[in-house]
């Protein structure tokens, strides 16, 4: 299978050297040039399998023959087996029609885990095979971060640098970066909001001297392999409630449009997804963009759920090279007027095409909050602001006959504030992590400079 840039100017690659490259040369995100397409009767057969071979299953047509049935799979045992569930992405139910997809029994407690668990795994089996080290780099609003860490601490074939926003993220987010001993592994706290931190990363991508120098990696969503690893549990919810036979719609709390877009290309395989709703917070640049069709960067506010503290949400780009009939140009001359003016408007003919695949809404931070309480006090469950985004916003669309399934993507625990706030409650690190706050940080503070950041990089790399 060939991986093309959603700008149409980079070369073809296949799949291990897209995931390697992370971000296309020309700026463009990989994406397959085409999708497998699936018949009722193959989602059908997925009905009662384990986690780990639906991965199989659903990913194996997308890796062209590059990885080795066997190493694959071995590769997603591996991945997964630290779940401490073994439905790994269970489905529960929240009120009549409506379900959680909890997303959040990983490692670091948040849906990140599921890609980048065999994203580490996948990274090190290339690497190995090639003979060499890489230097991944990545931006994070909170939970990527913590996840690429844990994934690669300790690989003797990778540095990990990761750029977060100092003090715009919560406590036990940085400590799950800071605390890992591993000398391979780096937090980089920028004085700047998360839009400066991803800014920077796509920055050293497009210093092709830099790149090339310290074999530049990345394992944002801006990695193809990353969606590819999150399509897995759509195919696993719907399942789960009766497809093929059934349509189920999905919410998705989201920043970067990384989650979603995976629904998206589940959809495209078949899927019978009646609908998928964008979930924002206050900065809502996704909702805005597709009620009204102007995509207009804002200045980031800081919220209780600050994984969706974002105003570029750099998967959108897939998006909108779906919408416009995959035309290369026309994706690459709107993302140069975001990046001269600010934003651009969907032309609209992509209007219409993403209309017919996404509806939008929005959760202020009154009413998460009170989402928050409300869902405790109706059912006893705890949620993060994150999941109750998307449950304030599922509850405001339209009834219908298909089930709504919300994306649960993060433990309480990781927002203990934000939840205690709302319930009176301060929810518990499982056993694992329970002394977190006891272990020593480290960290590095970094100016919103490129040269400072590469200069650091540089110095500190196994690559």
């Amino acid at each position: 299978m060939d991986y093309v840039s959603t700008r149409g100017k980079a070369p073809h690659l296949g799949f291990t050297q897209a995931m390697m490259a992370g971000l296309a040369r020309d700026g463009g995100l990989y994406v397959p040039a085409e999708l497998p397409v699936w018949g009722a009767d193959d989602i059908a057969a997925l009905a009662g399998l384990p986690y780990e071979e639906v991965a199989f299953r659903v990913m194996r047509p997308f890796l062209g023959g590059t990885i080795g049935d066997d190493d694959f799979r071995a590769l997603i045992a591996a991945a997964y087996a630290g779940f401490a569930h073994p439905a790994r992405a269970p489905l529960v139910q929240l009120g009549p029609g409506h379900f959680l997809l909890e997303l959040f029994h990983g490692p670091t407690l948040a849906f990140k885990d599921f890609a980048m668990q065999l994203i580490g795994r996948l990274f090190d089996h290339e690497l190995g095979r090639q003979g060499r080290a890489a230097t991944i780099v990545g931006a994070t609003s909170g939970d990527t971060g913590s996840a690429a860490i844990e994934a690669f601490r300790g690989r003797t074939n990778a540095s990990v640098f990761i750029l977060y926003p100092e003090g715009r993220i919560t406590e036990v987010q940085r400590r799950q970066m800071t605390t890992p001993v591993e000398a391979n592994v780096h937090a980089l706290a920028l004085r700047g909001d998360f839009d400066a931190c991803q800014a920077r990363v796509k920055d050293m991508f497009n210093d092709f001297a830099f790149r090339d120098a310290v074999a530049l990696a990345g394992v944002n969503s801006i990695n193809w392999a990353r969606v590819l690893a999150q399509v897995v549990y759509y195919f696993t919810a719907a399942v789960a409630l009766g497809a093929p036979g059934r349509a189920v719609r999905f919410t998705v709390p989201t920043g970067n449009f990384g989650d979603i877009y995976a629904g998206a290309v589940a959809r495209r395989m078949g899927l019978p997804i009646e609908r998928l709703v964008v979930a924002t917070n206050q900065n809502d640049i996704l909702h805005r963009a597709l009620s009204s069709g102007d995509y207009r960067a804002e200045t980031v506010r800081p919220s209780i759920s600050p994984s969706m503290d974002i105003q570029v949400a750099s998967n959108f780009e897939r998006a909108l090279w779906d919408a416009l009939g995959r035309d290369g140009a026309a994706v690459a001359a709107l993302m140069d007027e975001l990046k001269e003016t600010g934003g651009f408007s969907i032309p609209e003919n992509a209007r219409g095409a993403l209309a017919a695949v996404f509806a939008s809404g929005r959760a202020a931070e009154d009413a998460t909050r009170a989402t928050i309480a409300r869902i405790h006090g109706e059912t006893g469950m705890l949620i993060c602001p994150h999941t109750a985004v998307g449950v304030n916003v599922a509850e405001a669309q339209p009834p219908g006959a298909a089930p709504m399934i919300t994306l649960a993507t993060a433990h309480p625990a990781k927002f203990p504030d934000a939840v205690e706030a709302a319930t009176g409650i301060h929810p518990a690190l499982p056993p694992h992590m329970a002394d977190l706050f006891d272990r020593p940080e480290r960290v590095t503070p970094v100016p919103d400079d490129l040269v400072a950041i590469e200069t650091l990089i540089r110095e500190r790399t196994i690559a």
